[in-house]
């Protein structure tokens, strides 16, 4: 899918996170110099997160980004939500699955036992295999509240389910990442 060459353009978007934050546009508003933070402070965890849940880093990046100018977009609204980046991190999790299915590719993460440029480097490759394992609905639990640190809450307003579903998927995925990884833990008691 082409990006829309048109499409409102989302300040700071080229900026590397490393950089000094970007001065505010002229004539910018408030809410517009309020965006360019949160996008700054923002983007590069959501974007890992978006990866360790599709395995496919070109595509999170894609993904963040359209989720990011729909964000700018509708900034007055998520602006005010308690966790905007959850709801970038949804959307560009979306996005993302409706490009996966449209292409009618498989998933990228297979649980390859080599580690690829897309895979995240943060974890060690047996538990990247064995989240690659877990269903997206369970990976996305897990990432939501391990690799990004949110709340049960927060990972239920991001994900558009209720509590208790995230804490039954996030019980089912730990009990299948623990099987799974039962011989990390076997090695360390060594």
């Amino acid at each position: 899918m082409e990006p829309d060459r048109q499409a409102l353009r989302v300040p700071a978007v080229n900026v590397p996170a490393t950089a000094a934050p970007p001065e505010p546009l002229v004539g910018a508003s408030p809410l517009s110099h309020d965006f360019e933070t949160f996008y700054a402070n923002a983007r590069d965890a959501v974007v890992r997160a978006v990866t360790m849940t599709i395995g496919e880093r070109d595509l999170s990046v894609e993904a963040v980004d359209e989720a990011m100018v729909r964000a700018y977009q509708r900034w007055s609204h998520v602006s005010r939500l308690e966790n905007p980046g959850g709801w970038v991190y949804r959307v560009a999790l979306n996005w993302a699955t409706s490009v996966l299915r449209r292409r009618h590719r498989p998933w990228p993460f297979g649980g390859s036992a080599e580690r690829s440029e897309e895979q995240p480097s943060m974890a060690e490759p047996d538990v990247l295999r064995a989240l690659a394992e877990l269903d997206v609905r369970h990976r996305a639990v897990v990432v939501c509240r391990y690799v990004l640190g949110w709340s049960e809450a927060e990972t239920a307003a991001a994900l558009a389910t209720p509590v208790g579903t995230v804490k039954s998927r996030l019980h089912r995925a730990n009990r299948q990442l623990s099987s799974r990884l039962a011989h990390l833990q076997d090695e360390k008691e060594s």
